[in-house]
């Protein structure tokens, strides 16, 4: 008896050196008029907002991100959706005559698909057919690197195939068993594997959830323990490739994997950052987010996320030289908003960080930075990449942190060396002056955080703020 893998493999394994043929069609949804005469998509993603020429790049970026050899990249206008097959037959019947042409064996569909819609045109096509969501699976499962990385796209993976059972066995008989005039409310063979797999499933679902709730448990504690110190959180944000790994090594120094490439990174990272005022804050890298992002891998995510629901500063980062950067914008809010954080700036502190300005022509850049001077909430214009705009923004961060933070004049005498490396190393010395005594007086500013253990050191010391 053949059984549900227990773990979540990749679907496209490579054989020797071969890369697997792809072909990644984006299909078009039409619109139609309600009652009030709104044009509305019949496509209920929320992919369908990009345009079709973005929606194609982006998903074969996607096939290429697990190294597919994507030979062919098509735009299909679908007049009216079939429930049995998405595209009309002879859609199909042409798309397979190009298939068999091209010596293709995996066609990627840039939509969500029912399983009978995927069983069968994998059977009109005889390749294998994977739908968006069963490709970001894919990419998820094979960037994973951390155990917690590993079971989060385990448990997306296992809620995905659950659903789609029904494909596996298609084998087997669906005939009613005899018995008393011929009528049995007992299923055929297939039915009944379907139910053991399905319990199978739902028995490693369960025990993967406990074990993240024990990983949610268990980063609950990191972050009760960094109050203590405390440090603030600025998490990083933003639209998978917008930059966010190459912000996050040019800020910390560290050597995160950063490629022009979608979901280079998966699991989240957190350096310490030292800035002028002497604040030191955690900055935590984390997973890009993406169009039509699955509900399963939202939630599947959430205990990675936490850092950001946690965060006392969220940096979201765009790149604002892309074409679509405010509906990239618009994904990234809405995915956000699936996680329960609210964006509005009085109930969540947000710094936009516009990247790649290096890529901006000069009259586009021109216009570029009129907007950001009128914003309300005045982005950070950067580039990563080149370190342009890096020292601003780390001011900016300071700023928006230090809302509370204390300025205070100081005299400390000339015996009190290690009081004034201290003031050197916590806080921002913004004037000094020593005179013939060799007394140095101080104006600083120290974050709130710090002002308690200032002020017990001078209580110490019997010494006064002026």
């Amino acid at each position: 008896m053949a059984t549900p893998p227990t773990k979540a493999p990749l679907l496209l394994r490579k054989t020797g050196s071969d890369r697997p043929s792809a072909i990644v069609l984006v299909p078009v949804l039409p619109t139609r008029r309600t009652g009030t005469d709104v044009s509305v998509r019949t496509d209920t993603s929320q992919n369908s907002v990009h345009s079709p020429e973005e929606r194609a790049t982006e998903a074969r970026g996607l096939a290429e991100a697990i190294d597919l050899d994507v030979r062919k990249t098509l735009i299909v206008p679908v007049a009216t959706p079939r429930p049995a097959t998405l595209f009309g037959s002879g859609k199909v019947e042409e798309l397979r005559e190009l298939i068999a042409e091209s010596e293709i064996t995996l066609a990627v569909i840039d939509h969500a698909i029912s399983p009978v819609q995927q069983r069968n045109l994998e059977r009109a096509w005889n390749i294998k057919v994977l739908d968006r969501t069963g490709l970001i699976l894919e990419i998820f499962g094979a960037r994973a690197r951390t155990r917690e990385g590993r079971l989060q796209v385990e448990l997306a993976h296992l809620s995905y195939q659950k659903g789609r059972l029904v494909r596996a066995w298609t084998h087997l008989e669906r005939q009613r068993g005899g018995g008393g005039g011929g009528a049995s409310f007992l299923g055929g063979p297939g039915e009944a594997q379907i139910e053991l797999d399905r319990r199978m499933l739902q028995t490693r679902i369960d025990a993967i959830r406990r074990e993240l709730n024990q990983v949610v448990k268990t980063r609950a504690l990191h972050r009760k323990g960094r109050r203590k110190v405390p440090y603030p959180i600025v998490a990083i944000v933003g639209y998978t490739n917008a930059g966010k790994s190459t912000l996050f090594n040019r800020i910390t120094g560290a050597s995160v994997l950063a490629k022009d490439q979608v979901f280079a990174t998966l699991d989240p990272t957190m350096r310490e950052v030292r800035l002028a005022s002497g604040r030191q804050i955690i900055l935590s890298d984390t997973v890009g987010f993406i169009s039509d992002l699955p509900t399963s891998l939202v939630a599947a995510f959430r205990a990675t996320l936490e850092e950001v629901i946690e965060a006392d500063l969220i940096l979201h980062v765009r790149d604002i030289s892309h074409a679509e950067s405010e509906l990239q914008r618009q994904d990234v809010e809405r995915v956000l908003a699936d996680l329960d954080i609210d964006l509005t700036p009085t109930d969540r502190p947000i710094l936009e960080v516009w990247n790649k300005i290096d890529l901006l022509p000069s009259d586009v850049r021109g216009v570029t930075e009129a907007t950001a001077q009128r914003q309300e909430n005045r982005p950070a214009l950067v580039s990563a990449q080149t370190g342009e705009g890096i020292e601003d923004l780390l001011a900016a961060i300071d700023t928006r942190l230090g809302a509370d933070d204390t300025y205070l004049t100081l005299v400390v005498p000339a015996r009190e060396g290690k009081l004034l490396s201290w003031l050197h190393d916590n806080s921002e010395i913004l004037e000094r002056t020593v005179d013939d005594n060799g007394e140095t007086t101080l104006r600083l500013r120290i974050a709130a955080e710090k002002r308690g253990r200032l002020l017990a050191q001078l209580q110490h010391l019997r010494l006064r703020v002026q």
